[in-house]
């Protein structure tokens, strides 16, 4: 950017649009971004929180794609794609996945479409392993961490001992130092810590030489800033889910970032009246990879018919999702947070066969009802759901593409939600590729 004129910093520049998954992750996010980024001309995508414990998966170009880190934008080669302050960057898993998805080798110039944050902090391989050695430690009451060393970084974040991008492409005989007494602050901690750290030190310096000759790290906050005002349309990019939230989720079974509107705010420097549209994306049941809190969980019939017809196995883990019914009380609460203004309702085919479906509209605890979801973690195994039951439509969805041609049963199933939570659906998933969208 030329020389900054003055006045620049006040102007205001395109509104921004945030997409978030609005339930536990794994609602379809990929999907949904891809095809805004086809359909409405998004110039920017960007992460804001979370790390490689992510997984989105887009199909598109008669491909599948993983993505853990990178935003899902990479794979449009009209799009630039923003890695934010506020994610943790493995940057062994950065490059793979780059190498993993074919980036590198099918599209020229991909370098000149992706910056990553000089502020964001980078997972290191001690990270990793006190995961592991810190989960074990919990014996029955595990959180379901992916031991991808995301919450020790943000730990380190916040005890303020971590390093940053920057840090990695400064001096490197401080960046020594500092790496060097992380490790050895851990291993205090768990003396069964297990790292070769020169070998590290000369593979993130490999990584510090890649990431300058291509030019991969800047102040991504003045990059959007610019990008707004010269009419850009930016996409938040939200990772996990806002149930998985560290203040507003079933805590302590979240993540340890903030995956509810505000984290577009913080982990990338976007002012929040900058942000006007919040689009929550929802399975039409409700999926949980992990431990945790799953009040609509089913354990039968129901349960397995809709992991094993929604193919519900997790991105990132490969392990199988927890399923159940859809959930309005959580999905009500996380609407408060959140100011959505539409929702993306996807995988409503899943339900296809089922010859009643169950909503979760209400909780009673010790008697009690409650509108909205408890605070006290031991609450949550008291509760009791309220359903309400729906008849099935029990016809095939997955070849529709206008909502007049739905089901009238299912159209009620989509009306009874909009009317409970008071957002509009302005999305509807019949089908895993970017075309099996109805949008209204």
């Amino acid at each position: 950017m030329a020389k900054i004129p003055s006045g620049w910093a006040g102007k205001q520049g395109a509104p921004v649009t945030v997409l978030l998954g609005a339930q536990w992750g794994d609602e379809g996010k990929g999907k949904i971004i891809d095809f805004l980024i086809q359909h409405q001309q998004v110039d920017v995508t960007a992460r804001c929180q979370g790390g490689n414990n992510a997984g989105h998966t887009v199909f598109a170009n008669g491909k599948k794609y993983d993505f853990h880190i990178l935003p899902s934008g990479i794979i449009s080669e009209k799009c630039h794609n923003v890695i934010g302050n506020g994610v943790v960057v493995n940057l062994d898993a950065f490059f793979s996945e780059l190498e993993h998805n074919g980036i590198t080798r099918d599209q020229v110039g991909w370098e000149k479409r992706i910056l990553i944050s000089d502020r964001a902090h980078i997972v290191l391989r001690v990270h990793a392993q006190v995961d592991g050695h810190a989960e074990s430690a919990l014996n029955a009451k595990k959180i379901g961490t992916t031991n991808r060393g995301i919450g020790p970084t943000y730990s380190s974040k916040a005890f303020r001992n971590g390093l940053r991008v920057a840090d990695l492409l400064g001096d490197f005989s401080e960046f020594t130092a500092r790496y060097k007494a992380i490790v050895a602050y851990y291993r205090t901690q768990f003396p069964s810590v297990d790292i070769n750290e020169e070998e590290e030190l000369a593979v993130l310096a490999g990584h510090a030489k890649t990431l300058r000759e291509l030019g991969l790290v800047a102040d991504t906050s003045v990059f959007l800033h610019q990008a707004r005002i010269d009419g850009k349309k930016v996409l938040v990019e939200g990772a996990n889910g806002a149930l998985l939230d560290i203040d507003f989720g079933t805590y302590p079974f979240v993540t340890s970032s903030n995956a509810t509107v505000g984290g577009a705010c913080t982990g990338l420097g976007i002012p929040p009246t900058a942000v006007k549209e919040v689009i929550g994306v929802v399975k039409a049941y409700q999926t949980r990879v992990g431990s945790g809190p799953f009040p609509t969980e089913q354990f039968n019939q129901d349960g397995e018919r809709l992991q094993q017809i929604g193919c519900e196995v997790g991105v990132t883990t490969g392990r199988k999702r927890r399923c159940g019914w859809l959930d309005l009380v959580l999905l009500r609460a996380a609407t408060v947070i959140n100011g959505f203004t539409g929702f993306a309702l996807t995988k409503l085919d899943i339900l296809d066969s089922f010859g009643e479906i169950k909503i979760g509209v209400g909780y009673k605890i010790d008697g009690e009802v409650r509108e909205f979801p408890p605070a006290k973690a031991s609450d949550w195994d008291k509760i009791e759901v309220e359903y309400k039951v729906l008849p099935g439509w029990k016809s095939v969805t997955s070849e529709i593409r206008n909502y007049d041609e739905l089901p009238e049963l299912c159209k009620e199933f989509i009306a009874f939600i909009e009317d409970f939570v008071g957002v509009p659906i302005k999305y509807i998933g019949v089908g895993a590729s970017r075309e099996a969208l109805i949008v209204r």
